[in-house]
């Protein structure tokens, strides 16, 4: 009597490439929005943004709008077109005066009768001069402008230092997470595991795309919350003028992303203990912080920016603060991401390759000469 083996199911055909990558992405973002501590880190993030821009409203709003000055129906025309004057209207000049006195207005502007005064008009203070009323008040010629810039000194700084601050610290928060990350796994030999499903190239590249999905992501969250609160503020002029810088940043952002995700982990592939990290992401980090420094204290120096926006580390920051100026052509921006895509494709594979050939490589740190020419 015969008997009939049944056929052995067909194994399933290992996973490509891609698939491989998409999966190790996959796991990192998950990984990311299920901890707690990375969503109340980014809402808190996200509500000082807020508070921020309500904050800087409002002190604009108390300490920079037009000056309250008290005026009866004789003097109201003094002041009816002049900038930085708001007027108050008062019945008589002892109601004026008690205005002064309560500090309502910051001063009054009353009829002068007085043949000695040829404008006909007195300025009530209340304990000295108000300066502020008396140089609007002044006659002062029109000026003409050669060189017009279009932000003041601090709406530059300001703008300059956001740029740099959220480059740095998104880059240095997600890139901290890759490399400690990746260390944990090499210490922990979760790695070897990992690493038996898919390729190193593979775990690699899905560290990096899952990390810059997150970074790209609260990125793009403080920018639309800016936008809002600018919206909500009632400060659109703003608003205006950093739409299309916002837009760059983010793009740029993207990619020099990338190219510091590699850094960050193939730094971090050379040690097998956390406590070892510090010598090897040193480097990586000072890149990272080195673009935030140079445009906070050299923004309104043409020549630096100008290197900056050409430089692929700090490009970034660099292209989109010269966009705010309007310092840049407009080919500029896309020469300079051109050069930062091409730089981030070559650090990236050479990160692979020196990620691929010490990630599995335990006890002493690995040297960056062996992993670059040690055979995998």
């Amino acid at each position: 009597m015969s008997t009939t083996t049944p056929a052995r199911p067909a194994r399933p055909a290992p996973p490509s490439s891609v698939q491989s990558t998409l999966m190790v992405a996959e796991r990192e973002i998950l990984s990311q929005i299920r901890s707690k501590s990375f969503l109340i880190s980014t809402a808190v993030l996200l509500l000082l943004v807020l508070g921020g821009i309500i904050l800087s409203s409002v002190l604009g709003d108390r300490f920079g709008g037009d000056t309250k000055v008290a005026v009866v129906p004789e003097t109201a025309a003094v002041i009816a077109d002049v900038d930085g004057l708001e007027a108050v209207d008062a019945t008589d000049a002892d109601a004026a005066r008690a205005l002064v006195e309560s500090e309502e207005v910051s001063a009054a502007v009353l009829p002068d009768a007085d043949a000695d005064n040829p404008l006909g008009v007195v300025v009530v203070g209340l304990d000295s001069a108000p300066g502020g009323v008396l140089d609007a008040l002044a006659i002062t010629p029109p000026v003409e402008l050669l060189d017009e810039s279009g932000s003041s000194e601090g709406l530059r700084y300001l703008v300059s230092l956001a740029f740099g601050l959220a480059f740095m610290m998104s880059a240095l928060t997600f890139g901290g997470t890759i490399a400690q990350n990746t260390v944990q796994e090499k210490q922990s030999r979760i790695v070897e595991i990992l690493l038996s499903t898919v390729p190193p190239r593979a775990l690699l590249g899905g560290k990096i795309l899952g990390n810059t999905v997150l970074a790209v992501g609260q990125t793009a969250a403080i920018a639309a919350v800016a936008v809002i609160g600018l919206v909500v503020t009632g400060q659109d002029a703003v608003l205006s003028l950093i739409g299309a810088p916002v837009a760059w940043f983010v793009l740029f952002f993207l990619i020099g992303f990338v190219l510091l995700a590699a850094l960050f982990a193939s730094a971090a592939s050379l040690v097998s203990r956390v406590e070892d990290t510090g010598p090897v992401l040193t480097p990586v980090m000072m890149l990272v912080m080195i673009p935030y420094f140079a445009v906070v204290f050299f923004n309104d120096n043409a020549l630096v920016l100008t290197i900056m926006s050409y430089v692929p580390f700090s490009a970034p920051v660099g292209m989109p603060v010269r966009l705010f100026l309007g310092e840049a052509a407009w080919w500029e921006p896309i020469l300079s991401l051109v050069v930062l895509a091409v730089t981030a494709v070559a650090v990236t594979a050479v990160g692979a390759r020196i990620y691929s050939r010490s990630v599995l490589r335990t006890g002493r740190r690995v040297k960056l000469s062996e992993a670059l020419t040690t055979a995998a």
